[in-house]
């Protein structure tokens, strides 16, 4: 490492705080760390660009920030880019792969606390669990029928490693298990008789539909009118993997036709949530805010992975689960 440039890793990942472990791994490592702290919620591209110039930032640990060329452009000295969680929807690895910077990503590290979200969504929807709470709160004790999800068949789009660790709860609770993926591991059917269907069979036969896709341009709006319309009647569908999948407005019209039983967002296609987005009036529209990979234990190992694919780009050694394969040709291009 030739001058202190070199040595600045800036943390812009929301829940990370000094002192802690990630900044404890950075620090024994011999680099100066340096926490972002945006004004609002998220940074907007101007505060992010400024916050990484003005560090000098050779490495950052990542948040869902807007890593736009522009931000990356920011730093003369900037070599990774490290996402703590598996999306990376929210950084322009094209850009950076032709400055010669690394793009990292943890995934795996949240499929637990993921797949539990989505029981626990799944749950809700067919107790309507959220709907008698609020029912009590106000004074009220109806006593609506729900549903078993055992019998119940479960559509699993994007059968990752997510996707994989639902199908397995969904099995557990004796569901049936119906799955559809572009790149399917044939040993993982063969292990747990999770049928394989095309897209439109997991949609036409599944009572509840879960969502574990990467997002781009391939998978912007897959769920689209005529998706949704595929559903069964009564069906539920679930997101927990990136808003810009369902198109949100042939969902909440078809919502409003009572042609879906309901659906559960963990993400939307702007977060936070606008405040006059239609799905705000359904009740049978259950939305968290992006918190089904929000445990601690899920923090603790993605960040920890993120700071150490960090050190290694900057220690020299190549780093696991690098984005784009092309960072390496690029790097000596740049240099």
């Amino acid at each position: 490492m030739r001058d202190d440039s070199s040595r600045v890793v800036l943390v812009t990942t929301a829940y990370l705080d000094p002192g802690g472990e990630v900044d404890r791994l950075l620090r024994e490592a011999g680099f100066r760390t340096v926490f972002a702290r945006p004004s609002d919620r998220r940074a907007t591209e101007r505060s992010l660009a400024a916050a990484v110039g003005d560090a000098g930032a050779a490495g950052i640990v990542a948040g869902t920030d807007p890593f736009t060329a522009e931000v990356i452009e920011a730093s003369p000295a900037l070599r990774v880019i490290a996402r703590c969680g598996a999306g990376y929807d929210n950084v322009d690895v094209a850009a950076a792969t032709r400055r010669g910077v690394a793009v990292t990503h943890t995934p795996g590290a949240n499929r637990q606390s993921v797949a539990e979200h989505v029981l626990g969504l799944m749950v809700s929807c067919a107790r309507g669990i959220p709907q008698s709470v609020a029912d009590v709160r106000a004074g009220g004790w109806s006593q609506p029928s729900g549903r078993e999800l055992a019998g119940a068949t479960l559509g699993v789009v994007g059968l990752g490693s997510i996707g994989r660790t639902v199908a397995r709860l969904g099995l557990a609770l004796g569901m049936r298990v119906v799955g559809h993926d572009p790149h399917l591991d044939t040993e993982f059917l063969d292990e747990t008789g999770v049928t394989a269907l095309p897209l439109e069979g997991v949609l036409g036969e599944a009572d509840f539909v879960t969502l574990h896709l990467a997002l781009d341009a391939s998978t912007r709006h897959l769920i689209d009118a005529a998706a949704l319309r595929r559903m069964r009647p009564g069906a539920y569908l679930i997101n927990t993997a990136r808003g810009g999948i369902v198109d949100e407005e042939a969902l909440a019209d078809v919502i409003a036709a009572g042609e879906l039983a309901g659906a559960a967002l963990d993400v939307t296609e702007r977060e936070p949530l606008p405040a006059d987005s239609r799905l705000r009036a359904f009740a049978n529209v259950l939305v968290t805010g992006h918190i089904a990979g929000a445990t601690a234990e899920a923090r603790s190992r993605s960040s920890l992975a993120a700071a150490r694919q960090v050190v290694d780009v900057l220690s020299g050694r190549a780093p696991g689960h690098l984005v784009d394969p092309g960072w390496a040709a690029a790097r000596v291009e740049v240099r």
